[in-house]
């Protein structure tokens, strides 16, 4: 924010806009999922096993933005409270492959039901246009700043 031009000036960054936009979001959801006793972590776990079943903890991890050891910790979580199973020993190589049960897919309805409920409030007063103008747009970003072999 510097006069010569050599700092940032956060009124008109993008990126500083883009990290504001995400904070606000995670903590609307935080707000809507904290009723129904979990995280966003915790969220995100249950939607990428309900549409990926079998996902590794590796695999997890880089869906919902983690380290492998936040992760697994998680996992070993979910799967005492009885959200997921896990077989006993790995069918192949090393990963134990989680699953959701069917208290986990109970959960996670209502979870997904208040985290539709803020993306709806973040796209109030935008119209369709809008709103596939913003999508295409920030998938151009993400495309942009990640190398070719589609690293995180």
């Amino acid at each position: 924010m510097s006069q010569n031009g050599a700092g940032i000036d956060l009124d008109t960054s993008l990126g500083y806009l883009l990290k504001e936009a995400s904070s606000a979001l995670r903590t609307a959801m935080e707000e809507v999922l904290r009723p129904l006793g979990m995280s966003v972590t915790h969220y995100s776990c249950l939607e990428l096993l309900a549409q990926r079943p079998g996902l590794s903890n590796s695999e997890l991890a880089r869906g919902a933005f983690v380290t492998r050891q936040s992760m697994n910790v998680l996992l070993q979580n979910l799967e005492r409270e009885g959200y997921v199973t896990r077989p006993a020993q790995a069918p192949v190589g090393k990963a134990l492959p989680a699953r959701l049960t069917p208290r986990g897919r109970r959960s996670l309805e209502k979870a997904s039901a208040a985290v539709r409920s803020v993306e709806v409030r973040m796209l109030a007063g935008m119209t369709e246009s809008e709103q596939s103008g913003a999508f295409l747009i920030l998938r151009r970003m993400i495309h942009s700043l990640r190398d070719d072999t589609g690293g995180a």
